[in-house]
């Protein structure tokens, strides 16, 4: 079998996979609320570096910086929250799709930027758990920005083609014989 037919396969047994799930189930809705949670302690954790002046956002971190640093995270728990209330993962993909797009975009500007300093990154923790991210150095969270770049490149390119496949599919006339 060629690499081009085994690629093809694959992603036709993924657009069936996710058109036969596209209903989220109970656990699917508990794991995406959890998630929502998890985000909205992550812009806790950022916000909390942005009232109490850690450092870690440096003067560079203009009106721009922080669109681009919150939108794209704020956009994604609105879509997830919604995904939770709608129950359907499909008809969400769109959002999806524009979420990890600024995302991308987002991270390249941060990246060229750079508006951060950290060094501060764990300031806002509690002394006992600062250990956590000592180890964050700005070489290794620009590695980790480029990392994020590819990653969400690809997101929205998958999730773009998944959306327009697994339609197809939920939306296939089906044939009934009497």
């Amino acid at each position: 079998m060629s690499e081009t037919k085994a690629t093809e396969n694959w992603f036709a047994r993924r657009v069936e996979a996710e058109a036969k799930k596209d209903v989220l189930s109970f656990s699917e809705r508990v794991g995406d609320t959890v998630a929502a949670l998890v985000i909205l302690l992550c812009l806790l954790f950022w916000f909390a570096h942005q009232t109490s002046s850690s450092g870690f956002f440096t003067s560079k971190f203009g009106p721009a910086e922080v669109f681009w640093f919150y939108f794209p995270t704020v956009f994604g728990l609105v879509t997830n929250v919604a995904k939770v209330v709608v129950g359907r993962k499909n008809m969400l993909r769109p959002f999806e799709t524009l979420e990890t797009g600024l995302g991308a975009v987002g991270v390249v500007w941060l990246l060229v930027v750079f508006p951060f300093e950290f060094s501060h990154l764990a300031d806002v923790l509690p002394d006992f758990l600062r250990f956590l991210l000592l180890w964050i150095s700005n070489d290794v969270a620009k590695v980790l920005l480029v990392i994020l770049i590819i990653g969400f490149s690809a997101g929205t390119v998958y999730t773009a083609l998944m959306y327009v496949f697994v339609r197809r599919k939920l939306f296939k006339p089906t044939l009934k014989t009497a």
